[in-house]
């Protein structure tokens, strides 16, 4: 605290000089840390965790509280972020010496809202590499980013403790790590699938197998830009 009883200021580089020998520390003990390094101004660079980061800050919910955790993730103080399915752990420095044990758990995607999803998006999408590097067709987003749809979560599904003294409904290190898994899937997408407990393949898979079934259902049928026998006569003279 300062004299004037207002906390201390720490500046941007303190709390990264702070969060790397903590780090060090950490890492003696514990070899299989993943830590959230955030290189430059951006917190996420591909798709999916510009859409992730997107998705949470488009809720009124989170609007005045997400923002407190920016500076944290970007003076890389996720010590360390483990996604699993429907969980995600985090070690976040704060202010004290000690970094604060973070968990976040997410809702499973309801199933009737994956089946949905996987109707509409027929076969839209042919690849996993398409899929994971977000290069699917422009107006599928909607069906990853419209709320109506969304297989992304909203507030309502996503549930958190810290084992920080904030008794805000947010702390800077629960913001800190949401922002922190937007980062982890700029390395790895399929981790998303992992979080909600879907499997990215099936809608590859389903994708084919819908689109061959439509070909199938096709090929016996006459299409109307078919020539006839005698048009054929006509155009070779015969």
């Amino acid at each position: 605290m300062s004299d004037y009883g207002f906390p201390k200021y720490v500046s941007a580089a303190e709390k990264k000089a702070k969060a790397e020998k903590s780090l060090k520390k950490l890492k003696k003990n514990n070899p299989d840390l993943e830590p959230v390094i955030i290189e430059g101004r951006t917190l996420a660079k591909s798709w999916w965790g510009k859409a992730w980061n997107l998705n949470l800050e488009s809720y009124a919910d989170y609007s005045n509280r997400i923002a407190r955790g920016k500076s944290y993730v970007r003076s890389n103080a996720v010590l360390d972020l483990k996604i699993s399915k429907g969980r995600v752990a985090a070690r976040v420095q704060g202010s004290r010496a000690k970094p604060y044990d973070t968990e976040i758990r997410i809702d499973i995607l309801d199933s009737t809202k994956w089946h949905e999803i996987l109707k509409l998006c027929n076969h839209r999408i042919d690849t996993l590499e398409q899929l994971i590097e977000g290069k699917f067709p422009k107006e599928l987003e909607i069906l990853f980013t419209d709320k109506r749809y969304s297989m992304f979560p909203s507030p309502k599904e996503i549930h958190f403790n810290c084992s920080c003294p904030d008794y805000a409904s947010m702390c800077k290190h629960v913001a800190a790590a949401l922002y922190g898994i937007g980062a982890r899937l700029d390395q790895s997408p399929l981790l998303f699938f992992e979080l909600r407990d879907i499997d990215g393949r099936e809608l590859i898979q389903k994708s084919m197998e819908q689109k061959l079934d439509s070909m199938l259902k096709n090929a016996g049928r006459k299409s109307e830009r078919e020539i006839a026998p005698k048009d054929i006569s006509n155009i070779f003279g015969l």
